[in-house]
């Protein structure tokens, strides 16, 4: 049985390159999300402006920003162009999602490789005292006063 000074117990302290390519693959996965977040917003605006001009005379006048500058169009104009706008800001998310999954992945496989665990974590090789019964701070960390 290993006592306290026991290898096994005591991970090697992690180099700094490890570190910033860990911090370096989180970043890469939050701007990815954050910019499908995005698209999701600007997908859901392009489909309710779809489903109003629908409504619509098509002979109606009506205005689209166009490289920052307000150009003049008719509804039967317009619509086509939004409705292929959806569509292409549909795939460029699915891709997105493919990416951030991919991502995903490939931080959770450095994580494992590297054993890295995140403030908080608790380590799966040593479970951590009062986990079950009686034990303070349950809700996984949230503080409720």
């Amino acid at each position: 049985a290993g006592g306290p000074r026991d290898p096994v117990m005591t991970p090697p302290p992690l180099s700094t390159q490890v570190v910033a390519r860990f911090n370096r693959l989180r970043q890469e996965q939050r701007g990815l999300a954050s910019k499908a977040a995005e698209l999701e917003l600007e997908l859901n605006e392009h489909g309710l402006v779809i489903e109003t001009l629908r409504e619509v005379d098509p002979t109606r006048k009506c205005y689209r920003m166009v490289g920052g500058i307000l150009v003049e169009r008719t509804v039967k104009e317009v619509l086509p162009a939004l409705e292929g706008n959806r569509e292409q800001i549909s795939k460029i998310i699915e891709t997105l999602s493919q990416q951030l999954q991919s991502k995903g992945r490939e931080l959770n496989e450095f994580r494992e490789k590297h054993n890295i665990r995140l403030v908080g974590e608790d380590d799966p090789r040593h479970p951590p005292k009062d986990s079950t019964e009686g034990g303070k701070g349950g809700a996984a960390g949230v503080l409720v006063s």
